[in-house]
């Protein structure tokens, strides 16, 4: 037993490493090389499902409409992707600790929780995105023809919410237990059908465009041979089996015990003590998420008070494409929350404090990387993803700007999930809505040019600058990223979330 400060540590070794679950007896830098790296692949596997629905939207006939319907559908995909994932937060914190603390009964109590929680909540949302397609469409303001395939593709992913919940909840707990490599596995099955399936039911040709006499010209290498045709809605097709295939697999594993945990029968009896603490720390994660993504959606409300045709359809793009700058990020977060939430089940908030700051380290120099990728290559770049001219044209000064703030992105980003991983929901939470709220929305309104349109016959025109901006309205999102990687930095620095309890 290790004893620091007069206190035993009884979940560490005297060399500092833990002594129960996957990551037992691993050097810190081990252990997060063993967290990160499939993570990593993992996120970016995930991107990759989406990204695969834009470029798709994107090769059809209609391609610009279909771009702009699936960029706005992204959005209510999110929402329903931060539910899923405040469910999952709770899943991580309570599985980490219970790992930590050598309690692997109940880890595997926790883990049977979840994912009854996680087919429950999967349904209700999935309800709630059908019932709600329609008005959001009109909401933002949408064309006839993209409203329409705005809300066939809700329509048809909403019927899948369960599995994609089963899917990610799983993922959580494997996580938290110490175990990131499987569910790697999970994702390169979802993305192999998602692009297979998706491709042979939306019937797009692949092709390639390319400047030529200083035009663009686009050139089909494979015609689709499937008959099918059916544009966003075999998109959307592709996506729900997809995840149908990743769902079944992550179940496989439970059972299986494959993570160091294990998913057992009687267990799946409601188990309102494991449910408390998991809505403890999820609820307050909701709410965090909720107000994060309604911010974010009045970003794309003014995205679409621009006035200008496929302005949504460049925002979505240029998201899609920064989205790889920051998975690394992503990546040193899980593991930076899976590791604090066990080092502190073990005792040792010294070790949690270290593992957060190796892993903001190494997030901050990739990115930084990275984002100097984009400021220098934007067109390039954009020209792999999309061959529609206005997203050639306004897609890479956005790149650009985001790619000078990705160290203070980086930032917020880890030690924002290690505080989410040791607990410390409520204060992540507050920080959340007084960046969103107090800098993002007021920067992004001011700097954009749009004007308030409260009512058909109420506008109240911007005070601030003449002429509405895509890039303007970028500037100020990605100052609001600087100011979150300050206040989550100093609330890191301060201590206060080790003390959280779970």
């Amino acid at each position: 037993m290790e004893t620091l400060a007069g206190r035993t540590v009884v979940g560490l070794t005297p060399d500092g490493t833990l002594r129960a679950g996957r990551l037992a007896g691993l050097s810190l830098r081990r252990a997060i090389w063993v967290l990160s790296w499939p993570i990593l692949i993992e996120s970016l596997l995930n991107s990759f499902v989406g990204l695969t629905d834009t470029v798709l939207a994107a090769a059809l006939w209609n391609g610009d409409a279909a771009t702009d319907a699936i960029g706005g559908a992204s959005y209510i995909v999110w929402f329903i992707g931060l539910v899923i994932m405040s469910l999952g937060i709770g899943a991580t914190a309570l599985v980490s600790r219970s790992v930590g603390a050598g309690r692997l009964a109940v880890a595997n109590a926790a883990l049977a929780q979840t994912l009854m929680l996680a087919v429950v909540l999967g349904v209700a949302v999935g309800l709630l995105v059908a019932g709600l397609a329609g008005p959001v469409a009109s909401l933002m303001k949408m064309p006839d023809d993209r409203a329409t395939m705005f809300t066939h593709y809700l329509w048809i992913v909403s019927a899948g919410v369960p599995l994609t919940a089963i899917l990610f909840a799983g993922i959580a707990c494997a996580r938290g237990a110490g175990d990131s490599v499987r569910p790697l596995y999970a994702m390169v099955a979802v993305n192999v059908v998602n692009i297979l399936a998706s491709w042979a039911f939306s019937g797009v040709d692949l092709a390639r465009t390319r400047m030529v006499d200083g035009e663009l010209v686009r050139q089909v290498f494979l015609n689709n041979p499937f008959g099918f045709d059916l544009g966003v809605k075999g998109i959307a097709i592709g996506t729900v089996l997809a995840h149908a295939v990743g769902a079944s697999i992550i179940i496989m594993m439970a059972v299986r015990g494959t993570w160091g945990i294990r998913l057992v029968r009687h267990r799946l009896r409601p188990h309102w003590h494991t449910i408390r603490r998991l809505v403890r720390v999820g609820l307050p994660n909701l709410s965090e998420t909720f107000g994060l993504w309604v911010g974010n959606f009045m970003i794309v409300i003014m995205v679409g008070w621009l006035g200008a045709e496929g302005m949504l359809g460049s925002h979505i793009v240029a998201i899609r494409i920064e989205a790889f700058s920051f998975l690394p990020g992503f990546a040193m977060g899980a593991a930076a929350a899976t590791l604090a939430g066990q080092y502190l089940g073990a005792g040792s908030p010294a070790m949690a404090r270290r593992a957060v700051l190796y892993c903001v380290l190494i997030a901050s120099v990739v990115m930084g990387g990275m984002g100097l990728l984009l400021a220098m290559m934007p067109r390039e770049i954009t020209g792999l993803l999309t061959s529609q001219e206005v997203h050639l044209e306004h897609v890479p000064p956005l790149l650009i700007i985001c790619g000078v703030v990705q160290i203070p992105f980086a930032i917020a980003i880890v030690t924002r999930s290690a505080m989410r991983g040791a607990g410390d929901v409520k204060m992540v939470m507050l920080l959340t809505w007084v960046t969103t709220y107090g800098v993002r929305l007021p920067l992004a309104y001011a700097l954009s040019g749009v004007d308030l349109k409260l009512a058909e016959n109420l506008v109240l025109e911007n005070p601030f600058r003449a002429e509405p901006s895509l890039s303007w309205l970028w500037v100020a999102m990605c100052a609001e990223l600087v100011v979150r990687g300050a206040v989550f930095g100093a609330r890191f620095m301060w201590g206060g979330w080790t003390k959280a309890r779970v």
